[in-house]
């Protein structure tokens, strides 16, 4: 017997019910409030199958949760999931596969095909996890960037140093694969219930090492600080990669293969060059660019909670905001990092980047997220495959000069950003982003429609969000790298349209957005390469 109860239920009375991380519970008083609630008997063994928190009402802030019970325990299904059962039988000796990158993409996609026999090779530009946090660490210090090494580019790719969000927009049945994969190598078991699930940079990095830890046991070669750097195309099909040394450039390796997983990240650029030179079929797309707004992050707890926003329960609160404006653009909030910190996104030299990161506790002072607005090619200024690229380097060139030393940002308080003058003096929020802010007029740096946009959409979003305009909360620019400024166009089997063999996969290629998505893409791609490979 198997039954699913959805209740609404009383904040006052959930905070009474058991606390743990996981899905499973067998609390008596649990079964018997439900039971209570829905007038049946249960079964014994209780599973939460989903839980939200629902404050339209601030006096009356409520749990929805929705709870599985049935006669068997749920220990076994829940916390040992069969995971990556194989998908075609065939003969694999021979094959050779190469996964570029080890973002979501490129590690699901690698699990993936290794539970089929294939044993990938998987190359990574930048280094393994625990490195690369070091070298985060010491841009944070003392502002010295490595370009192989950095919030981009590393084992994880650049999710790793987010917020890390695991909910997305994408209806896909490979979403709960995913999560109970991330559960496996170390996630907290509360992902698999709760409609927002988020682990965290702490978490996430553990997660990551513990995944390709598992791979290499299973035969996946993984090659750190190895860069992709050509491509031999044969009558259309690809024959072979070379991989070389990421910073100098040397000691390449030529390995034939059948086929290329191409998960390499939205910020790869030079290997998009690289490939466009070698024939493989990519465009331009619009994507977006803006800020990072930095509120107290006890101030979006209030707007959100009323007088409640002290209870553990529902804090640190988030949110998630867009309005039109009167210039035809949208504003709009993206990765929004409760309880984190700005930091430095930078892949290139003399560039500055911003993004949001945040812990599994997302306990520190202030919150923030990505300001948005939409670009194309009439901002890029041409529609040739790179503008968006060009359009990129432009701004964040920028934000390093107005940033004026190591990486240092530029930022402005927001009651100075609509008077358009340069910060003097901060006010209640501090700005978070390391190594260092420059104080600046925003105005100098963004794109006149994006600064004009930024301008009236921070006003109406008030509306939404008291206090989201506060005067005192803090703009750090720029925001480049929400997403991919390019598409790899790829066909309906997956594959390159201009060379077979290529499978373009996640938010490099302009397939995705976010860790999930790049992770049920990654899965998708590595199930059409097999099908291929045993047809």
């Amino acid at each position: 017997m198997q039954t699913d109860i959805q209740l609404s239920i009383p904040l006052s009375v959930y905070e009474k019910f058991p606390k743990s991380d996981s899905a499973y519970t067998d609390h008596r008083d649990v079964r018997a409030y439900f039971e209570k609630k829905s007038h049946k008997r249960l079964p014994k063994y209780c599973c939460f199958l989903k839980k939200s928190i629902d404050a339209r009402h601030k006096n009356d802030i409520r749990v929805v949760l929705t709870a599985r019970f049935q006669d068997t325990d749920f220990r076994d299904e829940i916390e040992d999931p069969c995971l990556f059962a194989p998908k075609s039988e065939g003969d694999m000796s021979g094959k050779r596969v190469v996964v570029c990158g080890s973002g979501p993409a490129g590690l699901f996609a690698a699990a993936t095909l290794s539970s089929s026999g294939l044993q990938p090779i998987l190359l990574e530009r930048g280094r393994d996890v625990d490195s690369r946090t070091t070298d985060i660490e010491r841009l944070k210090k003392d502002g010295m960037l490595d370009i192989c090494s950095n919030v981009q580019f590393g084992e994880g790719g650049a999710g790793t140093f987010s917020d890390g969000k695991l909910f997305s927009g994408v209806s896909d049945p490979r979403r709960d694969l995913v999560l109970r994969t991330f559960v496996k190598y170390g996630a907290p078991k509360s992902i698999l219930y709760e409609s927002h699930p988020h682990i965290g940079t702490d978490y996430l990095r553990k997660v990551i090492r513990n995944m390709r830890e598992d791979l290499v046991k299973r035969g996946v070669k993984v090659l750190f600080e190895r860069k992709l750097c050509d491509i031999e195309v044969v009558d259309g099909k690809l024959v072979s990669i070379t991989h070389c040394a990421s910073f100098s450039g040397e000691d390449s390796v030529k390995i034939p293969c059948d086929a290329l997983v191409l998960a390499i990240g939205h910020s790869a650029r030079d290997t998009f060059y690289m490939l466009a030179e070698k024939g493989v079929n990519i465009e331009m797309k619009p994507f977006a660019v803006g800020v990072r707004i930095e509120h107290l992050q006890e101030d979006i707890d209030r707007s959100q909670f009323g007088e409640m926003y002290q209870n553990e329960i529902l804090r640190p609160a988030n949110y998630k905001v867009v309005t039109a404006t009167s210039t035809g653009r949208k504003l709009y909030s993206f990765c929004m990092c409760p309880g984190g910190e700005v930091v430095c996104g930078s892949s290139e030299e003399n560039g500055v980047v911003t993004n949001g990161m945040s812990e599994y506790a997302r306990d520190k002072e202030n919150a923030n997220s990505a300001m948005l607005v939409g670009v194309d090619e009439n901002d890029f200024g041409g529609s040739d495959w790179n503008a968006g690229i060009l359009f990129q380097q432009e701004l964040e060139k920028k934000a390093y000069s107005k940033g004026e030393k190591d990486y240092f940002a530029p930022a402005q308080r927001v009651g100075d950003f609509h008077e358009h003058k340069k910060t003097e003096k901060w006010g209640k929020v501090t700005p978070s982003y390391k190594p260092g802010v420059t104080m600046s007029n925003l105005w100098d740096i963004l794109p006149l429609e994006v600064a004009k946009t930024l301008d009236e959409g921070l006003a109406q979003l008030d509306k939404k969000i008291r206090g989201f305009n506060d005067p005192d909360a803090v703009l750090t620019a720029v925001e480049t790298r929400s997403s991919s400024p390019v598409r790899i166009r790829r066909s309906e089997t997956g594959e390159s349209i201009s060379v077979s063999g290529i499978y373009p996969t996640g938010e490099g290629a302009g397939y995705a957005g976010g860790i999930m998505s790049s992770a049920i893409d990654g899965i998708r791609q590595a199930e059409v390469l097999l099908d291929k490979l045993f047809s």
